[in-house]
């Protein structure tokens, strides 16, 4: 009998396998970050389609077996597709959560990862456009710090992109974006 695991995440990437089935990749609070086959998902009417759209933050039920994870059930809390109204804000998450994807290769157990992306998100969603971009560097640079690719300081205060921060990562932004560059080239891409 398989072990079932209830977990909450936020859908960062799908794409499309065999017939009607689908991978996801999802970033979990519990479990890190996981690849996962949802059965059925790309036929019409599918149940779990609205919970598992790009951007989702959904509780889960993970099954993992011989041929790796799958999503037995999940739940949507909150859209943050539909949050982030504009294309740019769209935009930064995309490349963020791109190169999250690039920088793990497989699956990570890193946990403050979750965190990170959400708060990120919340930021876009709520703050001034203005300061998004400083927002998307900090979020860059945290995640190359909590895979160990950037040892330098990182701006940190609560809340996590509060108004003052994102002014201190604006005001020195090229030196913040040459650490993640040196990040993304130490980690091999």
């Amino acid at each position: 009998m398989r072990h079932k695991y209830e977990t909450h995440g936020i859908v960062l990437a799908r794409s499309p396998f065999g017939e009607a089935n689908a991978f996801i990749t999802l970033l979990t609070s519990d479990l890190g970050l996981v690849r996962a086959r949802a059965q059925g998902l790309r036929q019409s009417g599918a149940k779990l389609s609205t919970a598992l759209v790009t951007f989702a933050e959904s509780e889960m039920v993970l099954v993992h077996g011989k041929e790796g994870w799958r999503i037995a059930g999940a739940v949507l809390e909150e859209n943050w597709f539909v949050r982030l109204q504009h294309a740019p804000s769209h935009a930064r998450a995309a490349r963020v959560c791109h190169l999250l994807l690039r920088l793990v290769a497989g699956e990570t157990q890193e946990h403050i990862l979750f965190p990170t992306i959400k708060e990120f998100f919340c930021a876009l969603a709520t703050l001034p456009n203005d300061t998004h971009e400083a927002a998307e560097v900090l979020t860059a640079l945290r995640m190359l710090a909590a895979l160990g690719l950037d040892a330098g300081d990182i701006p940190n205060g609560e809340p996590a992109f509060s108004p003052e921060l994102l002014a201190l990562v604006a005001k020195d932004r090229m030196k913040y974006i040459a650490r993640i560059n040196h990040g993304i080239t130490a980690s091999g891409l």
